[in-house]
């Protein structure tokens, strides 16, 4: 058996499927679990309750860790140490491998044109920090001998039917629903971003190969890193998008605190973000999908 911890988001609805490619059984945790598959065993939990995620693990070989918590800073520095400790624990005392999903928060700055498994750690914010003691913490386990794990990490995604996406938010659903576009900071800055497809694909493969664990993998992700323009133009836009810069991006989010809690992040929208997954590609011999082909499925979705 393989579980899913936080198996409600994009990631983790996704995930359930590619993982019957491993599995006969897929357990979907969360606090309100609900199947992707008719055979998937549902495990109602909160991952803040030690013994509820003791009780969730047991029995799993493999256990992928999606969760998300809300989007506000204070959330994710009282919550985020507790759900870790509460998971490495779980996998410590059942035995079963942990695959972290993980996001590039903890990079520093100067990082993140060409960002490698190798980036250097330093995260300049306070989510960012969060995350970056999550993925020591994970690593550390491993190190440690008490809990074999792997981290396989994400820019960040796109695709379809999912929400929390500011390509999706920002440019898809906007001129699906014939509204002008909108980007944050600059619209001339290169950005790519993962398939949400591909990236479950390949933590399924991440999480079922042995000689994957002990480090930090990205998942498969176009090198091309269209600018918000040419993102438009890919979905059939034409028109320039409204920008959010920093200052209105604070004001919005005094009325949309989910907005509020993303202008620390802004960062990663005023300068180039080239997310690198070739060391994923070399070993597993499959690369994201072209752009045009995702665009296509999405269009049509």
């Amino acid at each position: 058996m393989q579980t899913i911890l936080g198996a409600g988001g994009a990631i983790g609805r996704l995930l359930a499927t590619e993982l019957y490619a491993y599995t006969d059984t897929v357990r979907l945790v969360s606090r309100r679990p609900e199947r992707v598959q008719p055979s998937d065993a549902l495990f109602p939990a909160d991952l803040l309750d030690a013994d509820a995620t003791r009780r969730a693990v047991e029995g799993s070989a493999v256990v992928y860790l999606t969760a998300g918590l809300p989007y506000h800073t204070k959330t994710w520095e009282r919550d985020w140490p507790l759900l870790i400790d509460n998971v490495l624990d779980a996998c410590a005392s059942t035995g079963a491998k942990l695959v972290f999903f993980d996001n590039v928060y903890s990079y520093a700055p100067d990082q993140l044109d060409g960002m490698t498994e190798a980036a250097r750690v330093a995260p300049a914010t306070r989510k960012g920090r969060v995350r970056a003691a999550v993925a020591a913490k994970v690593l550390e386990a491993h190190r440690s001998g008490r809990v074999a794990a792997l981290i396989a990490r994400s820019a960040d995604f796109y695709g379809k039917g999912i929400a929390n996406s500011v390509l999706n938010d920002l440019i898809i659903t906007k001129l699906q629903t014939g509204k002008r576009p909108q980007w944050l900071c600059d619209a001339d800055q290169p950005h790519n971003f993962t398939l949400v497809s591909d990236a479950a694909r390949a933590t399924a493969q991440l999480g079922n190969d042995p000689e994957a664990y002990g480090q930090v993998w990205h998942l498969p992700t176009v090198p091309e890193a269209p600018t918000a323009r040419e993102w438009i133009a890919h979905f059939g836009g034409n028109q320039a998008p409204q920008l959010l810069r920093p200052w209105l991006v604070r004001l919005l989010g005094l009325g949309i605190p989910a907005l509020g809690a993303l202008h620390e992040m802004l960062y990663q929208y005023d300068r180039p973000y080239r997310f690198d997954s070739s060391a994923f590609t070399d070993r597993y011999g499959w690369a994201a999908t072209p752009i045009a082909a995702a665009v296509a499925d999405i269009m049509d979705a």
